[in-house]
């Protein structure tokens, strides 16, 4: 028994070590830096140990900025995202024939460059002086007034983060999702005809329980995702995100790095742990939850 244990932690090593090196002490040198009050990035010299970095992030008006955008693009993103990932894969999942195609079609958009869809997005939203932009011509066909999506209004421009966002994630959701039904067990299906079950129950009581640790493996990481966006906000609102109010919490530790207001790497270490916090937070409550509601 001792030699297969030795064997198996032997097998682990890899991979215990990948993550040690880069997971572990990353995170205890980010840490460290958020303790290190005034730190110096030239000379790496700091006068004191505390929580005065933290103080400053959580006070900072565009942290909180940061904060309410980035809470606001989790909570709309993931359910919306996460339903109707689940409704185009019951359609697809009835149209067997020609299911492979349609998945291929509904993937494109998860394999084509972020910053690509991004500029195709603010080419659509964006007002100009040459043009109100093509969402903008179809609004005002229906008899409403052009808005500016992308310099206007926070409403308008969060309207389009989200939308651009649920594009991105839908076409893994989607195929993860499409994987899940085909696995379901046809028996429980004619049993459930068998019995005259409505279609609504069956979904229910048999396909929801079966596809449920999916539905938590894609809500866990649209969560953890939506709360590390940063390149998405970037390819609509450029690199200004503090002066668009547009900002998200990595984009806000991106800035605090290099950015204008960059040279400050134990704010950006303070707000990389309250994120991992939140993060770790969130999760620890899914993984509650899903004791009750997912079935293994």
């Amino acid at each position: 028994m001792q030699d297969q244990n030795k064997k198996a932690w032997l097998y682990l090593l890899p991979a215990l070590i990948f993550l040690i090196l880069f997971m572990v002490y990353p995170l205890i040198d980010v840490f460290i830096y958020s303790t290190e009050e005034g730190f110096n990035f030239a000379s790496q010299t700091y006068y004191g140990v505390g929580s005065y970095n933290y103080s400053y992030v959580l006070h900072d008006p565009y942290f909180l900025q940061a904060v309410k955008n980035t809470f606001l693009l989790v909570i709309i993103t993931v359910p919306v995202s996460t339903g109707l990932a689940l409704l185009i894969s019951l359609g697809l999942s009835s149209i067997r024939p020609l299911r492979e195609l349609y998945q291929t079609i509904y993937f494109l958009p998860y394999v084509t460059n972020t910053l690509a869809v991004g500029l195709v997005f603010m080419v659509l939203f964006q007002k100009t002086e040459y043009t109100d932009g093509l969402v903008n011509l179809l609004i005002e066909a229906v008899g409403g007034s052009a808005v500016d999506f992308i310099d206007g209004p926070y409403w308008a421009k969060m309207f389009v983060l989200c939308f651009y966002t649920v594009w991105v994630v839908l076409p893994f959701k989607i195929l993860v999702l499409t994987s899940a039904l085909a696995s379901v067990n046809e028996d429980y299906y004619k049993a459930a005809r068998v019995d005259g079950t409505p279609k609504l129950r069956t979904f229910t009581k048999i396909t929801l329980p079966m596809i449920s640790p999916m539905i938590f493996y894609l809500v866990i990481t649209g969560f953890i995702g939506a709360f590390k966006a940063y390149s998405d906000v970037v390819a609509l609102f450029g690199t200004n995100l503090n002066a668009a109010g547009m900002n998200t919490i990595v984009g806000y530790v991106y800035d605090m790095l290099y950015g204008a207001s960059g040279g400050y790497p134990s704010y950006a270490s303070a707000a990389a742990i309250i994120l991992f916090a939140i993060v770790l937070t969130i999760t620890c409550v899914n993984l509650l939850v899903s004791r009750k509601h997912v079935q293994y």
